[in-house]
């Protein structure tokens, strides 16, 4: 089997493995506790703190430690549209329907349960969030934007610094689900602009159940998970030490070679986008064609089921990725596809290749001579049951 679907997950770095392990056996103590054990494990926890802020170039008492990228856009999006209503009164929320889930059922969520008020931002043909789209929409009761780095379906990049000193020139809140990006693109948040962003570590080669969320110093949230006083009250319960240790590795390894790694992947993207697009009949790229993740490759086929594709590349060898989500039997376009336009006929036929550091050029002409034969059975398959 070949793995090209590092945009779900990434394997563990075994650099990281070793590095979490004592945590699990010798170094066990909680980091609540006042006794040596539970210093040594608060020492870690810290020292993990100040290697994410390194990256981020924020101070430690910016990050928050949460269970993954899904609760610390959660905590972001609820906690800081929360806070904001509380003490300012705003409820405007404006965000795309490109957005991750974590993100977009968040703010419907706060629509429908919380009487706030929901714009959807559009988007250009690509999938990007403009500079003038943004400003048209902010108003004086605008609580927050959260506008996605990078995304996770297209990979489509977008303009967030300027996107937020647009939100911060009218003292609009700016949130940034940085998950997929962190492994490729720059976190300087002083860079940015950004207020808050998101982080999951096993993106980048950390292990899965952790993440990060960066708060700028004087933005209040809500927690929504009370209990202890944890986080500085702002999210409680014991902390995954072994885990927020591999976080901060893994996102400290991800800094120190991330050049070297957009070197090894983005040839061997562009191998793909090239040769698929000449090789196989009605396909189009989704995405920006430059202005995407450098590991990033995805696309839609007319008149194809992306689900059944999936599971003939799985049979040949190739584990990929598709927007489409398979629900109780009826497959239905994803909503970043739908955002962009496509027609049902192209949105369910959409396929996702993500490289990783460790995918070889012979891993890819692999691929590259087993797709268009498998495209075109899928479609003879799907032509008999319309």
């Amino acid at each position: 089997m070949f793995y090209f679907d590092h945009a779900a997950t990434t394997p563990l770095d075994e650099r990281v493995l070793n590095r979490m392990l004592p945590y699990f056996r010798e170094n066990y103590g909680n980091p609540s506790s006042i006794h040596q054990f539970g210093q040594k494990a608060e020492r870690a926890l810290e020292d993990a703190r100040e290697k994410v802020a390194r990256v981020l170039h924020c101070q430690p008492a910016e990050i928050v430690f949460t269970s993954g990228g899904s609760e610390a856009d959660n905590l972001a999006v609820r906690g800081a549209a929360l806070a904001r209503y509380k003490t300012s009164g705003e409820r405007w929320i404006l965000t795309a329907k490109t957005e991750h889930p974590a993100v977009a059922k968040t703010a419907e969520q706060l629509a429908q349960e919380y009487g706030f008020l929901l714009e959807w931002l559009d988007v250009d043909q690509h999938g990007a969030v403009k500079r003038e789209t943004l400003r048209k929409a902010v108003c004086d009761a605008t609580a927050l934007t959260s506008v996605m780095y990078a995304n996770n379906e297209i990979g489509t990049i977008n303009p967030i610094a300027d996107l937020a000193a647009i939100a911060r020139a009218n003292r609009v809140l700016f949130h940034t689900d940085a998950v997929q990006a962190a492994a490729y693109l720059d976190l300087d948040v002083t860079k940015l602009n950004v207020d808050l962003l998101s982080l999951g570590a096993h993106k980048f080669y950390g292990p899965k159940g952790v993440g990060a969320l960066y708060v700028r110093a004087g933005v209040n949230l809500v927690p929504h998970q009370t209990g202890g006083g944890q986080e500085n009250g702002q999210r409680a319960g014991t902390h995954n030490v072994p885990y927020i240790v591999g976080l901060a590795e893994a996102l400290s390894l991800a800094f120190e070679e991330r050049e070297s790694r957009n070197a090894h992947v983005q040839p061997l993207r562009d191998q793909l986008i090239g040769s698929i697009l000449e090789a196989i009949p009605e396909v189009q790229l989704t995405g920006h064609p430059t202005e995407r993740l450098p590991n990033h490759a995805s696309f839609v086929f007319k008149d194809v089921d992306g689900n059944l594709l999936l599971q003939l590349l799985d049979s040949a060898g190739f584990a990929c990725s598709s927007g489409s989500a398979c629900k109780t039997g009826n497959p239905e376009p994803s909503e970043a596809l739908t955002a962009l336009g496509y027609s049902r006929d192209w949105a369910l036929g959409s396929l996702r290749i993500t490289l990783g550091k460790d995918s070889a050029a012979e891993q890819v002409d692999s691929f590259l001579k087993t797709l268009p034969a498998l495209v075109e059975k899928a479609r003879s398959l799907n032509s008999k049951f319309i």
